[in-house]
């Protein structure tokens, strides 16, 4: 019996001591803090700035001058003046189309015109003489206007054979060869004056009565991307598109070297007015899907914590950005480190990188 006792003493101590132990475990991880540790982030604080009011559009580089030259007639092509990429001069003969048929009908309308005239100033000699009746010379006089006329429109074919540059440009690329058949409408190739551009954009109607010839602009293009162009307002259309309630303005470019019709470029509008703006270093904003986000930085029972915030973003002006909406003054806004944020979490700013 004393054995048993022993026994049970001995097991009571060791599942004590293996109790006791777990017990001591389970409280100490109980009182461990599990909370993340705080982000490293620079911060900034957003300001109010007075800047040019500036509307944004999208327009379509064009020439004041510009055509696609087709053909007015049908023929086979004879000749070609021009290569591709040719500077042209006004008047200057490009193509040719085959006019054999009408070369002929014009020596024969030549002809006929000088035996009308003949016949015509014969009877007329006559006339005053009472020789011949008042219907003689009446007919004579009307065969010399057809003949004429006839000759008229088989010049006006010849003409229609040869194309002409309408004015000086710049000649595209050649869509033709000689022995080509052509058809009315038959694109041969575009002649563009390259001296002059204009750029059609569309800018929401509400805008208009502040909108007048002369505003300056500046545009940008893909090609040129450290380059702004200067144009200027030249003129608004005289309705409003009532399906989109867009209106179309026209401006002219100042400086066009190296643009090409057809461009797509990006504009900037300077209305003339300056207006009180918030705005933040350009990297405080995160762009995604759900929309353009700031994260605010909040004091939260003595810790710093940062909460995301979807706004309106504006123009950007030396590396600051407009904020044009749900932002004050003030505030203070994360500018680098926001891969790593979430709602809530605890922040740390490193004062040797706030802006």
């Amino acid at each position: 019996m004393r054995a048993y006792g022993f026994v049970a003493v001995l097991l009571l101590a060791i599942f004590g001591a293996i109790g006791g132990y777990q017990y001591w475990r389970i409280s100490a991880f109980a009182n461990m803090d599990f909370s993340p540790p705080p982000v490293t982030i620079a911060a900034a604080e957003a300001i109010n700035e007075s800047r040019p009011q500036l509307l944004t559009a999208v327009g379509t580089v064009k020439a004041v001058r510009g055509v696609d030259l087709t053909s007015e007639t049908s023929g086979e092509v004879t000749a070609i003046n021009f290569r591709s990429g040719d500077a042209v001069e006004l008047g200057q003969e490009l193509l040719v189309l085959n006019d054999e048929v009408e070369q002929a009908s014009r020596r024969n309308q030549i002809a006929s015109l000088d035996l009308a005239k003949v016949l015509y100033e014969r009877d007329s000699k006559l006339i005053k003489q009472h020789s011949i009746p008042e219907s003689q010379y009446d007919r004579s006089k009307a065969d010399l206007e057809r003949a004429r006329a006839a000759l008229a429109e088989t010049e006006a074919r010849i003409r229609n054979k040869r194309i002409a540059a309408p004015f000086a440009g710049t000649v595209g690329i050649r869509q033709v060869d000689v022995g080509d058949y052509v058809s009315p409408g038959t694109h041969i190739a575009t002649l563009q004056d390259l001296s002059e551009l204009e750029i059609d954009f569309n800018l929401p109607a509400r805008y208009s009565p502040r909108l007048k010839p002369g505003l300056t602009i500046q545009l940008s293009v893909g090609a040129f991307p450290e380059r702004l162009f200067d144009a200027t307002l030249l003129a608004l259309d005289a309705k409003v598109d009532s399906d989109t309630m867009n209106l179309m303005a026209r401006a002219r470019i100042n400086d066009s070297e190296g643009l090409l019709p057809g461009m797509f470029a990006n504009l900037s509008i300077d209305l003339g007015e300056n207006q009180s703006t918030v705005t933040v270093p350009e990297t405080a904003v995160t762009y995604s899907i759900q929309g353009n986000t700031i994260w605010i930085i909040e004091n939260s029972e003595g810790a710093l914590k940062v909460t995301p915030r979807v706004v309106e973003i504006g123009a950007v002006q030396d590396s600051r950005i407009a904020i044009l909406s749900k932002l004050g003054a003030g505030e203070r806004v994360v500018t680098a480190g926001q891969n790593k944020l979430y709602r809530g979490a605890p922040v740390v700013v490193d004062e040797a990188v706030e802006l």
